[in-house]
């Protein structure tokens, strides 16, 4: 059984940054490729970030510049580091892992707060 669990959201001021880690624990090695997604209230759950098990990375443009991902494979973790923080960057994010057989795990979430 596959359980991804995030952490390091919080409250921040406009400008500041936050990095959020997810662990990974389970039938992790089938992953190719994991990453955040975000959900504000009101909309549509979205890509943030993602990147493969090979280190390729893809972003959204609202966050390219801001926002970095990466991936500790022997722990089982992915990280994002979110800088230059704004309030339209106020959601809940999820980290995701994608394996190879196209199923799609979903942590439990964490709220990140952007006051202006």
């Amino acid at each position: 059984q596959v359980q991804l669990v995030e952490s390091g959201g919080g409250l921040v001021q406009a400008g500041g940054s936050l990095r959020l880690s997810c662990a990974a624990s389970g039938r992790v090695f089938s992953f190719t490729a994991m990453g955040w997604y975000r959900q504000a209230p009101g909309k549509q759950r979205e890509s943030v970030a993602s990147i493969t098990s090979g280190g390729n990375t893809n972003y959204a443009d609202s966050v390219k510049g801001r926002f970095t991902i990466s991936r500790d494979n022997p722990k089982n973790m992915v990280y994002l580091q979110m800088n230059s923080l704004k309030p339209e960057d106020t959601a809940v994010y999820y980290c995701h892992g994608d394996n190879l057989f196209g199923s799609i795990y979903w942590g439990q979430g964490t709220q990140v707060t952007v006051s202006s």
